[in-house]
Parts: C-alpha cells; sequence; structure tokens
C-alpha cells in the first residue's frame, strides 16, 4: 500500500487523499501558497520505513527492560518499530520471545498471526462452530489454522485456484466462489457458518454480500482484510448479523501508554492484549498448529530488496504470497550505525559555525533544516536521530557530511563546535547538559525544559561549563516586523498593555506533545514562545503569572487558557492560547498599547502602527517568524560578540513563568515568579 502510493502522481496522491488536499487549502489561506507548496513538499520528500513483522536477536537492553536479556532471540511488531533494516529499537509490549523450536523465518510471520489471531477472537467461536474465511491469501490462511486449532470446523473460500489447493496442503477445507453458495447448507447442517471472517483485500462489495448470504441468523462477522462495506441492509436485517472490523493485532494497538510507555493492561481485565497475541501464535507455531513455511513463496536478501517489492506490487508478473526478507549475519554487532554521505567541501574549523543536529523531524526538515543550509556562515557536519532513516534521508538533502542513529556521535566530534537539539521536549534538558559538557555551544528549539528540576540542571551545568553558549529557539522575538513593532512602542516610556490571541488549533488526545512526560503539555511545550514574545516587547522580567482553562469536556487537554501576566516594569496583558478556533482564522494577532502608540501585528504578516491620528503599515510579501534571522543572531554570537543572543536571564524567567502557568491552571492562583527558584 505504501509503495503503490509513493509511486503515484501527484495528482493521484491528491485524489486518494482528499483530506490533505483539504488540509493544504486552509494552510494556504492562512499562511500563503509559497510556504503551503514546501511544507507540503517536504512532507512528501520524507522515507517512511517499510515493514512491521520480523524476527531477530536482541544485542543491547534499555535500563527499564525486565525479563529480556542480550542474545535472546524475539518476534517484534509495529509500524516504525519493526520496520525492515539491520538494527531496530522496538519497545517492550511490541515483542515477543521465540520458542526454541520456532525458526526464525517462521518466528517473522508472528505479527500477521497475531492480526488474524485477533479477528478470530472478535468472532467469539466455540469449539465445534462453523467458520466460514472469505480470502485465502497471507491473513485468510493464518485465520483458517487457527480457527481450526481452537476446534473449530473450517471452510476456505476464494477465487484463485492455486490458493484453494494450498489450503488443502494445509489441511483446510477450501471452496471455489462459484461453488460455495450451494454447498453451503451441506457444510453447515443447514443454518449457516457460526461466524465468518472477511480476509479478503478488495474494493468489491462481494465479501459482505457473499458473508450475509451464507452467515446464519445472528451471526458474527469480522471484516479482517480491507474490503468495501457498503452493507446490504436487507439481508443484515432480516439475519440481525453482527459486524465488525478488526483494528490490527489486538487491545494496546495504537495506545502509547501501553506501546511507547510499556504499561501493560492487567490480564484479569484484558486477556488477549496485542503482546499476548504474538506471545499465543508463537505457541501455535511451536505445538505445530500453524504451518507457515507452505506459504512462503519468495525469499530475498535484503540487497534485492527492491525486487521484493517489485514481485508485491505485480510488477513482475507472478503468483505470490509469504515474502521473506533476510539479513546476513552481520559480524559488527554495533547498534549505533554512521553512514558516510560521501566528500563534501572542507570544513573551516576557525571561521564558521560548524554544526551537528541533534534530530530529524517535521520541524527540522520542514523549517530549522532549510534555514541552516542556507546560511553562509554555517558548516553541516552530522545529523543524528533515533531512527537513523529521517537523519540520513535529511543529510542526503540538505548537504551534512554524515547521518548517525547516535547522539554520541556528534557529540565526540571534535569537528563540531555547535549543537542544534530538535528533539521532543523531555530530551532537551538532558542533550543541552550533555552537549555543553562537551564543549559544544548549543542552540535548543523550544523549550528548554519543562519542569523546574531541569531548569535547575541547566543553570548548574552553564556555571560549570562557562564559555559556552547557550540559546532558546524563541524565533519570534527575532521577525523583521517584530523589530519594527519593539522600536515603534519603545517611543513611549510607559508600561504596556497587549492582548496576544493564539488561534493553535486542535490536537488528538493522543498526540505526543499533551503528554506531560514527553511534550510537557501544550503550554510549556508552545506558550513559551508567546509569554517571551510579550516579555520582549514589554522589556521587562515577568513578575506574576495566572492562568484559567476552560472545562476540556472529553475534547481538550487544557488547551484553551487565558495567561495573565505582569511585568516588573508595570506591563501587563493577557495571551489567549486556543485549541477551540477555525483553522480559517489566523494563528495569531497581537495587539500592544502604549503611551498613546497601538501596534497590531498579525501572523508575522501585517503590522499596523497607529501614533498622532495617523495609521502605518508594513506587509512582508511571506510570513516571517524570525526562524532565520535567530540562527543568525546565534552564528553571530559565536563568530564575533561571544554573548548569548537571549540573556540567561531572559530563558530562565521565561521558562519559570511558562511553568507556573501551567501550575496556575491545575491550583487557580496567581504564581510570582520572583518567589521561585529552579528546583522548588
Amino acid at each position: 500500500m505504501v509503495v503503490e502510493f509513493a509511486g503515484r502522481s501527484l495528482l493521484g496522491k491528491a485524489r486518494s487523499r482528499p483530506d490533505l488536499v483539504r488540509q493544504m487549502i486552509d494552510k494556504a489561506r492562512r499562511e500563503g501558497v509559497i510556504q503551503t507548496l514546501q511544507a507540503a513538499f517536504n512532507r512528501l520528500e520524507q522515507p517512511m520505513a517499510l515493514g512491521y513483522s520480523t524476527a531477530g536477536t536482541i544485542i543491547a537492553v534499555g535500563e527499564n527492560v525486565r525479563g529480556y536479556q542480550v542474545g535472546d532471540r524475539v518476534a517484534c511488531s509495529g509500524s516504525g518499530y519493526a520496520a525492515h533494516a539491520e538494527f531496530d529499537c522496538v519497545p517492550t509490549n511490541l515483542i515477543a520471545p521465540i520458542p526454541n523450536d520456532v525458526d526464525f523465518e517462521s518466528a517473522a510471520f508472528a505479527t500477521v498471526g497475531a492480526i488474524a489471531m485477533h479477528g478470530f477472537r472478535l468472532a467469539e467461536q466455540q469449539i465445534g462452530e462453523t467458520t466460514l474465511v472469505i480470502g485465502l491469501g497471507l491473513l485468510g490462511l493464518l485465520a483458517a489454522q487457527i480457527a481450526r486449532a481452537a476446534g473449530c470446523k473450517v471452510t476456505g473460500v476464494d477465487i484463485d485456484p492455486g490458493r484453494l489447493q494450498l489450503a488443502g496442503e494445509l489441511g483446510i477445507q477450501a471452496v471455489g466462489r462459484d461453488a460455495i453458495e450451494a454447498m453451503s447448507a451441506s457444510l453447515t447442517n443447514g443454518i449457516g457458518f457460526d461466524s465468518v471472517l472477511i480476509c479478503a483485500e478488495s474494493k468489491s462489495n462481494d465479501p459482505v454480500e457473499l458473508a450475509a448470504k451464507l452467515a446464519r441468523e445472528r451471526a458474527r462477522i469480522v471484516a479482517v482484510g480491507a474490503v468495501a462495506m457498503d452493507l446490504p441492509r436487507k439481508p443484515y436485517y432480516e439475519k440481525e448479523l453482527s459486524i465488525i472490523v478488526s483494528r490490527s493485532y489486538g487491545p494496546g494497538r495504537y495506545d502509547p501508554n501501553y506501546e511507547e510507555n510499556g504499561i501493560d493492561y492487567p490480564v484479569g481485565y484484558i486477556r488477549w492484549s496485542e503482546n499476548r497475541n504474538l506471545v499465543a501464535f508463537l505457541d501455535l507455531l511451536s505445538n505445530g498448529s500453524v504451518n507457515v513455511q507452505k506459504m512462503i513463496s519468495h525469499r530475498f536478501d535484503i540487497g534485492n530488496a527492491a525486487d521484493a517489492y517489485q514481485v508485491i506490487t505485480g510488477k513482475k508478473k507472478e503468483p505470490f504470497l509469504g515474502v521473506m526478507l533476510n539479513y546476513p549475519d552481520l559480524a559488527n554487532k554495533d547498534a549505533q550505525k554512521r553512514v558516510e554521505m560521501g566528500k563534501r567541501a572542507i570544513v573551516n574549523l576557525e571561521k564558521s559555525v560548524n554544526v551537528g543536529v541533534l534530530g530529524a523531524g517535521n520541524y527540522a526538515t520542514a523549517t530549522f533544516l532549510p534555514v541552516l543550509a542556507k546560511n553562509r556562515d554555517t558548516q553541516l557536519i552530522g545529523i543524528a536521530s533515533a531512527s537513523g532513516l529521517s537523519a540520513s534521508n535529511a543529510a542526503r538533502q540538505y548537504g551534512f557530511q554524515y547521518a548517525a542513529s547516535s547522539n554520541q556521535e556528534i557529540l565526540d566530534d571534535e569537528r563540531v563546535n555547535a549543537v542544534a537539539i530538535l528533539t521532543r521536549h523531555n530530551l532537551h534538558a538532558n542533550q543541552i547538559q550533555e552537549a555543553l559538557a562537551a564543549g559544544k555551544h548549543v542552540y535548543c528549539e523550544k523549550p528548554v525544559a519543562i519542569n523546574f528540576a531541569e531548569l535547575a540542571k541547566i543553570q548548574q551545568s552553564l556555571v560549570a561549563n562557562e564559555g559556552t553558549l547557550l540559546m532558546a529557539g524563541f524565533n519570534r522575538r527575532f521577525a523583521s516586523l517584530a523589530d519594527r513593532m519593539k522600536k515603534f512602542l519603545d517611543g513611549s516610556p510607559e508600561p504596556v498593555m497587549f492582548n496576544y490571541r493564539v488561534n493553535a488549533g486542535y490536537l488528538p488526545p493522543t498526540h505526543w506533545l499533551h503528554d506531560p512526560d514527553v511534550g510537557g503539555g501544550r503550554i510549556i511545550g508552545e506558550g513559551c514562545h508567546f509569554i517571551d514574545f510579550v516579555t520582549y516587547i514589554a522589556g521587562s522580567p515577568v513578575e506574576s503569572v495566572q492562568a484559567t482553562a476552560l472545562p476540556d469536556q472529553g475534547t481538550y487537554q487544557q488547551d484553551n487558557v487565558a495567561i495573565t501576566l505582569k511585568f516588573m516594569n508595570g506591563s501587563a496583558g493577557t495571551i489567549f492560547y486556543l485549541a477551540n478556533g477555525d483553522k480559517r482564522l489566523p494563528k495569531e494577532r497581537v495587539e500592544v498599547f502604549r503611551g498613546g502608540r497601538v501596534a497590531i501585528l498579525d501572523d508575522f504578516r501585517e503590522l499596523a502602527l497607529y501614533h498622532n491620528g495617523k495609521r502605518e503599515r508594513v506587509r512582508e510579501s511571506r510570513q516571517d517568524k524570525g526562524h532565520r534571522s535567530a540562527w543568525q543572531a546565534f552564528t553571530q554570537a559565536l563568530l564575533e560578540t561571544k554573548t548569548a543572543p537571549i540573556p540567561y536571564s531572559e530563558i530562565m524567567n521565561v521558562s519559570i513563568a511558562t511553568i507556573l502557568a501551567r501550575n496556575s491552571i491545575q491550583t487557580g492562583t496567581e504564581m510570582w515568579v520572583r518567589e521561585i527558584e529552579p528546583g522548588t
């Protein structure tokens, strides 16, 4: 599916994903056509790791992992985790031990087997009941064998004579599509099948219509494969049939707490979770109830993987079923891989910022790396990401000398004198400390920390590593219109009063930014940008903060918030951070009043200045939020001024105020920044 989508034209992609086209149109209205097209092409150029069902040997174990050790043979699951690669980093709930009498090839089927097993469990079959499996491809043959192992009377149906023959060799009674309706009564003693598993892949509505014809009254029909779902009401109504769409391989799938954080479900409440289905399928392989070896039609070494995809996408006209990719037994079992990207220009270590980048996600590739690549004072040395895949793609696209899957590669590189941290928020504080300790200057995309303890450690690290500079990625204060706005307002000595509206938009509850231990929540994760901007405009530290959130009502995550700030110079105002708005409205609008002057900044595209009864309007040809100027300020600081572009006192003040804003939501009280020390 992924390979076929990637091979389509732009028009073909647009037709297959009209929802994304609508998002592009909304984004173009808010941010302009050019920026929207750049963002869209950037997303299309991002690589995607293929595969989700693998088996291998553990070569390293995380510090919190229990029950596994180096050398264990395991089956692995999960898109983005159990990828087609020499090395995979897989969470504990997505692996299962391989029994001693099961080979790697058979174990590599475990995820697909768990998908079939979950579909069978949803049918709620009992011993002696009849099961019809529509579609005898990989999933169908596995589901049929599982149902047989559970004591059911199984019949498979397909339109392919080769699949029917293979089913017979596996001991499954198989009938052609043209004969099954006539034979149904004799196969079920005249009552119809107790359950139907639709394992076909088809745009036709025939599978769901056939299921209704052959099922008994009040039977359960489970759609395991991707088929059309235009249900004919009459047979489903008359037989009072139940139909359910099977979701992958069991409870836990798509739950980040289960899959990423390793939090298992109590077995007394969830007997057959995603992981327990993996284990159960491996047990069926071990006792011989399921045979997958007969289902392997092709084997390819990984070096010939392109040929495998020629087969499964139909470009090579030959029948296929189970396609195996095999890897060599690597002599060097080092999971930290580095890929040299080829010869590059000689690096001038003394007259340039020689940068190593940690993280290669969407923000990095869409916004930050293009800025680095165009900066004449910057040399791109290395880039690292956890998967390695996104790093290697970014390295090729932007001209880094190498890509790595280990941050330590960057920190140990003597050529690197500056590190840009673009990872998830919970990693920032430790990576800042490690980079400073390695003698590297640091540019950290906000926030620098998500709690007071992390802030305290950063303060200590700055003192211990005096001479290395830290800059927070508070880019908005470096925007051209922001500079013009501040100079205009600074014409009056009075305090400022501001209103800052942020139409942030809705994020689903499962988004990592909502996780307090990973993203810190949206106020800490993104709200720090806006607190920093008004701090810059006010020209004074925040003195107190009070925040109020609308009720979440099961939809939001404390991200409809009014944050009232008071500053030490008497300035004050409110930031409205909102997730409940409409996408058509531009994201940001700032109104500032000061001593007979009014400045209104609309989404960093247009600035209106009012003074002495006159209005001046300044417009940018494209939105500028200051990313380019922020990096230029950082490089200038390293090469010329040797002074942090944003004073550390301001970074700390903004960070403390942001954390207190989150705390104020929970307590409902005004909180005083000057009374708080990091670490308390």
